[in-house]
């Protein structure tokens, strides 16, 4: 045993340890690996779940996407799952830390209520859950409704912050109109409305009006990396989706690959429609309508459309956090 292992050795007994610094160079290296979830498979376990397993007993009757080079989540930072609520049933009402998102991909005709506002469901639309805002969601219509639940738990668990805590009663009372917000958050806007630097309000981004942003641009050039990716901004003060996370959509136009790119936030794709490809690394993953693929940070990767139609994708990334603590960078592939 040399000096420097029986030195380490003798203070490790009383919980000290010499720190040795690497001058090498290094790059981050994910603890996790990318994972491609097919719809068919989601769909079967939501129906079996539907089944066998009622909204009361569940509380959420949800499928997580569960990246098997992970404890838990989809991300290290992420995680995203499936639910759907039957005609009829109520989802009680609660709160917690964790934000949280909505991504309508089935069915329509419901509703979730955040502080007291009804927010409709329609496929395709996206509705915010800001952190500690109290929501529940009821299904009126004649058929089951199915959206992605995407949130930042992973991270909340790494902080240790964690709170949730039930409503009191299943629903909350609407004591908002339906649609309200729209109008307050609308660029003409009330005076009283002002940002708040730190809580974002709840929100529907409509997919008819996500839709027609898509088509109006579609002759754009776009993003080289991205295709023409359009960012779901906080209505107030036009920053990222949410405090923790960014909520984006991106269309690949016919046969349209991308450039080749990296950076330090991991991200969660989900194809609304069409047909591709993403090459992460050297590991090609064709995808269809309806999967859900996770992206490691720091890989490189591009996107390719296979559908004569295009391909549109819905993403979910954590590049606030990193650019609020100033460690987010971007790379080129050369």
């Amino acid at each position: 045993m040399n000096r420097l292992e029986e030195f380490d050795r003798r203070w490790e007994k009383k919980n000290l340890g010499l720190f040795h610094a690497d001058p090498r160079y290094r790059e981050p290296q994910p603890s996790y690996e990318p994972c491609l979830w097919k719809w068919k498979d989601m769909e079967e376990a939501l129906k079996e779940a539907s089944e066998i397993v009622s909204a009361e007993e569940a509380f959420r009757r949800t499928i997580a996407f569960r990246n098997p080079s992970l404890k838990r989540g989809a991300t290290h930072t992420l995680l995203m799952s499936c639910q759907t609520v039957l005609p009829g049933e109520i989802a009680p009402a609660h709160r917690h830390t964790m934000t949280a998102t909505r991504f309508v991909i089935k069915g329509g005709g419901a509703q979730t209520t955040i502080e007291g506002e009804p927010f409709p469901l329609e496929r395709g639309d996206f509705v915010t859950t800001p952190s500690r805002t109290w929501h529940d969601h009821y299904n009126g219509s004649s058929e089951p409704i199915i959206w992605l639940d995407g949130a930042d738990g992973p991270l909340i668990r790494l902080l240790e912050i964690g709170f949730s805590e039930p409503y009191g009663a299943k629903q909350q009372e609407c004591t908002k109109p339906s649609g309200g917000s729209l109008y307050e958050l609308a660029p003409a806007r009330p005076s009283w409305v002002s940002p708040d630097p730190i809580q974002p309000p709840p929100y529907r981004y409509r997919w008819e009006d996500t839709e027609k942003v898509l088509k109006a641009l579609g002759e754009k050039p776009g993003d080289p990396f991205d295709g023409l990716l359009l960012r779901f901004v906080n209505p107030l003060t036009g920053g990222p989706t949410l405090p923790t996370i960014s909520c984006e959509i991106q269309m690949l136009r016919p046969k349209e690959v991308t450039k080749s790119h990296r950076h330090t936030s991991s991200a969660i794709y989900h194809v609304f429609s069409g047909k591709g490809f993403t090459v992460i690394g050297d590991q090609r993953y064709e995808w269809e309508s309806g999967d859900t693929f996770a992206l490691p940070l720091w890989r490189w990767h591009h996107h390719g459309s296979r559908s004569g139609e295009g391909a549109i994708l819905f993403a979910m990334n954590d590049r606030p956090v990193m650019e609020k603590l100033g460690f987010y960078r971007e790379e080129e592939h050369s």
